[in-house]
Parts: structure tokens; sequence; C-alpha cells
């Protein structure tokens, strides 16, 4: 788990006011989920058996002796909610996202820590591949907004009811257990357990057995086929690239339908930066009226990892100051603070700093010009008597101007 530091604040921001502003744009309303659930949610709906439950949830029993589980993902605890206030009835449509922490007990990589921020996307009550469509059009539309467009690419696949994937389980196992000794050790123990996340195995040798295995493909029923036939066809009209990929099963145990991933080969070998897809029979799961479900989640350290590999930081968020106000002698700081007061009513969104803690013109400047600030304002004895305040440029050209009081909002909105 990791601290993020005041230098990287900005980052952070920028990227969580980009994906609120363009979710906002697409209908998309907040909602706010606590960290802690039921350690029974998460069981039944991410399965007993995948690597999540069995070895990576942080669970603890409470002082009433119930099992609770910080969360290891956002989607469990969307659905609960939505159960629990009873906004899913009467087949409303619903489009809601969240973002906060994560937590799971994997080993720390490059970008990726034990503690986590996530950003999930759902929708409720929309059965359609039109919705699919349109959260991948959304995750699209933000890489290029990002300026990550060319470095990430989605892969497709479906998954199909569970009875095409109970039919296609059954065929799979029989395959790889003819082949059982040449399997890793990882992929031995989820053909006991799991055997769809074999399909996901990073071993070589273990993909190269799975050229030849059956093909989900192949045990799709008719409507899955033509629900991911409307998917691609929609994806084909707007114009977006993708790849199907028929091994891509995702961990969740609860994904049915199209399952999506935009990955990347500029972070190594964990190169999945969102992912997500159908999950219609969770609702019902939970002990809802059936109601179809789609979403994704994104990593915020990975993708921001991302920017910074790319050196796609916009330039304005290297400084975190526009102007810097010295102040030096008598009256010179309760003047400074009327001034600065001012200032920010007339211009809100300008980052202004007063000095504190005195010292001397000299050392004032110094601390200006640490700072960053395009600008210092000067108020001191003599600019006070003349209701004047001095404006001195420090990372552009021009030389130091002396205006009236009163002129300084349009001046400094001029330069800034």
């Amino acid at each position: 788990m990791n601290d993020i530091l005041p230098a990287d604040t900005a980052l952070w921001q920028y990227f969580e006011r980009s994906v609120a502003q363009l979710l906002g744009s697409y209908g998309y309303q907040q909602i706010r989920l606590p960290i802690v659930e039921s350690t029974e949610l998460f069981k039944r709906t991410i399965g007993e058996v995948t690597d999540i439950v069995e070895k990576e949830m942080y669970t603890f029993d409470d002082r009433n002796g119930d099992s609770l589980t910080l969360r290891p993902e956002g989607t469990a605890g969307c659905v609960r909610a939505m159960l629990e206030h009873g906004l899913l009835g009467g087949g409303v449509s619903h489009k809601v996202w969240y973002n906060g922490p994560m937590f799971r007990h994997e080993r720390p990589q490059k970008g990726r820590y034990r503690q986590f921020n996530q950003i999930g996307v759902e929708t409720f009550n929309l059965s359609g591949p039109d919705i699919d469509a349109e959260l991948i059009l959304l995750s699209w539309r933000l890489w290029k907004l990002l300026g990550l467009q060319d470095v990430v690419s989605l892969q497709l696949n479906s998954l199909g009811s569970s009875a095409d994937r109970a039919r296609y389980r059954e065929a799979l196992v029989s395959y790889l257990r003819e082949r059982y000794d040449q399997l890793d050790e990882d992929s031995q123990r989820r053909l006991e357990t799991n055997p769809l996340r074999v399909l996901d195995s990073k071993n070589q040798t273990t993909q190269a057995l799975l050229s030849d295995a059956p093909k989900l493909a192949d045990y799709l029923n008719d409507e899955a086929r033509e629900h991911f036939a409307g998917l691609c066809a929609l994806l084909d009209a707007a114009g977006l690239p993708y790849e199907i990929n028929p091994r891509l099963v995702r961990g969740l145990d609860y994904y049915g339908l199209t399952v999506f991933e935009w990955v990347t080969d500029q972070l190594g070998s964990q190169g999945t930066v969102c992912a997500g897809g159908r999950y219609d029979g969770l609702v019902e799961q939970l002990g809802g009226k059936p109601a179809p479900a789609v979403g994704f989640a994104m990593g915020i350290e990975r993708l921001l990892l991302l920017i910074q590999t790319l050196d796609k930081v916009p330039a304005e968020l290297a400084r975190q100051v526009d102007v810097y106000l010295v102040t030096l002698g008598a009256g010179a700081d309760k003047a400074g603070f009327r001034l600065a007061e001012q200032l920010r009513d007339a211009l809100p969104g300008m980052r202004l700093v007063v000095h504190c803690g005195g010292g001397s013109f000299k050392s004032q400047f110094k601390k200006a010009d640490k700072s960053g600030a395009l600008f210092a304002l000067i108020l001191g004895e003599d600019e006070i008597a003349a209701q004047r305040v001095g404006i001195k440029p420090l990372r552009v050209e021009g030389e130091q101007e002396n205006i009236a009081w009163q002129d300084v909002p349009a001046r400094l909105k001029q330069l800034l």
C-alpha cells in the first residue's frame, strides 16, 4: 500500500475530473459505496474458487463476530446497494459510476498495489448490445481525451450463457485431462476448481496446448451469437478497431455474454488497464428479480503510470501556483490579505499563495520562485501608500509593472 504525495495529486485530480466530466456528459450519475462489505457478498458473487476469494481478500471478524471484507472490487457492492435501496424495480434503467480504493493481497508489481484505486461504471435493466457498445465507446473517448488512443487496443469475447459455459467446460476439462501432466501447476489446480481460467494462463507451454483445445465460440447458443454480432456491428459502424480474443474469460464468476479488455504493451506483462463485461445473472443471484447488467472498471494507478510513461501529463499540471503575493512593512500583512481575497473573488480559478511567516523581500522572492508561480505581486509600504501593486514576471518575458490596486484583477486576467 502506498501514499499519494502532494506532488502527485494534481495528476490524480486531472484524471478523476476528466472521467467525471465525461461520464456526466453520457448521463451517468455517481454512487458512493462503503469499502467494507459482508464477506458472504463476495463469495456469492465473485466465486468461492476464484483467486480473489481464495487467496487475495482482506477478511476479518468484527466485534459482533460477523465476517467482513475490504472490498476487492466494486460491482458486487454496487449491485447490493441498488437492490437494498429498491432502485432496480419496475424495469427502470440506471447508469451509475463510482471510484475509490479496492484491496487485494496480491504480489505488488509496477503500478499495482494491495490498496489500489478503481473507477467503475455499471448499467442496469438494459439488455441489448447497444449499451455494451456505449460503454466501450465511452472508454474509447476517454483514451482519446487522455492521448492514449494509440497505445491501447480492445479485445472482445462472448462467454455465452451459463448453460453454454457448462457444456464448454465439460469439453475443455476432457481435453485438458488427457494432457494433465503437461499443464503448469497453477493450471492443474484451476482444472479442478475453475477450468475456464486455464484459458487465461500466462504459461507458454499451457498456451501452446490450448491452441487445439475446444473453442468456446462453438458452444454459444443463437441468442448469444446474435448479441455478440450486434455488438461487433455497432463498433464497426463507429469505426472502433478491436480483436476477438477467444481466450478472454475474465477472473470473476459472474460474467456472461460480452467480456472485454483494453490492453497496452507499454506497461510490461500486466497490460490490462480497463476491463468489464455483462453480468445479467448477478442481480438475481443476490436475491433480486432478474435484471440485465453490464459494466467495467479501470485501474487508476496503471492508467496514470501509462500517462506518465508516454509523457502525456498536461504541462499546466506541473505548476501548482499562478501568483505569489509578497508583503513587507507596517500594515502590509493586513492589506495583503484584503487584496488576496478581492482577487479570489474576481478570479476564482486563479491559484494564489499569500506569503506567510515574514522575512525580507529577498527571502520571500526565493520562496515565490521556488513555488513555480508565473508572477509575484509586491505589496510594500510605498505601494500601500499609493494604492498600487507591483506585478513582477517570474517565468515569462516582461518588465515589472506597478498598477492601480483596482486594476490588478483585470491585468492578471490578461496575463494568465
